[in-house]
C-alpha cells in the first residue's frame, strides 16, 4: 500500500502545479483530483480540456506524482430527482474522460439524493437507474467506478454497498470503503473483511468517538481518534487490498502549522499504519 492525498487537503491559494510539487515534496506517492464547480482551487470542471489535461500530465511526470483517481463534490445532490440523471450521468462521463486522460485507474462517486421528498427507497431506486444506463460505457472504458459510503445515510452497511452492485451487475464498479466515515458508527476492519474484493479505493481519515459507537465525536488526525489501524490495516491486507491509502484530510484551523509541515505529518500518519 502507499499514501496519497485528496487535492481538497492543499491550500486553496495554490494552482495546478504547485499542488503537485507540494504533495510530492511532502512524500505522498499519489494525488486524487477533483471535478469541481468553475473558478475552485487546483481542480477540473466539466470544462476542462485535453490541453489542460496535457498540462497536468507533464506535472505529474516532472514530479513523479501520479493521478490515482478523479472524485467530484458535485455529486452529492445529483442522484434525487429524475431532472438531475442527465447531470449525474455527464459528471460520470466527464470523470470518466478524466482517468483516462491522467491516467487514472478509477472514479469516485457518493449517492446520496434523500432530500426534497426522496425516499431512501427513490433515492436507491434513481440511483441505480443512473448507472444501469451507464453500465456499458463503463464496462467499455475500463475504468473503475468507486461507490463511497459517505455520511448521507446512502449505504450504512457493506452489505448494502455489495447489494447495489451485485443488482448494476457492472464489471468495473466497487466500492470506494472511506474507513473515517465508519469509525463514528462502526468498525472499518468489519466492513473491509464483509466487502473483500468489492473493495477498489480507500479514503482514511480518522474520528475520535465521544464514548461507544454512535455517541458522536469529531474529526482528527490519522492514528489520533477511534480507528483501530493494526485491525483496520489487517483486514485490508487480509482481502488482498494492496492500492494507495488516501488521505482526505483537512488542516486545523486552530494548530499552529505550516501547511508544508502539515502534509508532511500527513504523509507520516498514513506511512506509518501501512507499516503496522
Amino acid at each position: 500500500m502507499k499514501a496519497a492525498l485528496k487535492e481538497w487537503a492543499v491550500e486553496k491559494s495554490l494552482g495546478m502545479e504547485d499542488t503537485f510539487k507540494a504533495v510530492s515534496r511532502a512524500g505522498f506517492k499519489g494525488i486524487e483530483l477533483n471535478v469541481d464547480a468553475p473558478g475552485s482551487p487546483h481542480a477540473l470542471t466539466l470544462g476542462t480540456t485535453e490541453e489542460d489535461y496535457a498540462r497536468i500530465r507533464e506535472y505529474s511526470k516532472k514530479y513523479d506524482l501520479p493521478v490515482i483517481s478523479i472524485a467530484s463534490s458535485l455529486a452529492q445532490h445529483m442522484s434525487g430527482t429524475p431532472s438531475q440523471h442527465d447531470s449525474y450521468r455527464q459528471l460520470i462521463r466527464k470523470q470518466i474522460e478524466a482517468a483516462k486522460a491522467l491516467g487514472a485507474s478509477g472514479i469516485l462517486t457518493a449517492p446520496a439524493g434523500m432530500e426534497h421528498g426522496i425516499t431512501l427507497k427513490g433515492a436507491w431506486e434513481n440511483t441505480l437507474d443512473v448507472f444501469m444506463t451507464l453500465r456499458d460505457e463503463i464496462d467499455a472504458s475500463g475504468i473503475t467506478v468507486g461507490l463511497e459510503n459517505t455520511w448521507k445515510g446512502f449505504f450504512t452497511s457493506p452489505w448494502d454497498m455489495i447489494l447495489f452492485c451485485e443488482k448494476l451487475g457492472a464489471k468495473n464498479v466497487g466500492a470506494y470503503l472511506d474507513v473515517g466515515n465508519v469509525i463514528a458508527f462502526s468498525s472499518p476492519e468489519w466492513w473491509a473483511e464483509i466487502l473483500g474484493p468489492w473493495v477498489k479505493f480507500v479514503h482514511v481519515k480518522d474520528f475520535k468517538r465521544i464514548a461507544g459507537p454512535n455517541t458522536g465525536g469529531r474529526d482528527v488526525s490519522v492514528t489520533e481518534g477511534s480507528g483501530n489501524w493494526p485491525e483496520i490495516i489487517k483486514a485490508l491486507r487480509n482481502i488482498g487490498f494492496d492500492g494507495y491509502l488516501t488521505g482526505e484530510v483537512f488542516k486545523p484551523a486552530d494548530e499552529d502549522i505550516s501547511y508544508e509541515d502539515w502534509y508532511s505529518r500527513v504523509c507520516r500518519q498514513i506511512e506509518s499504519v501501512i507499516a503496522l
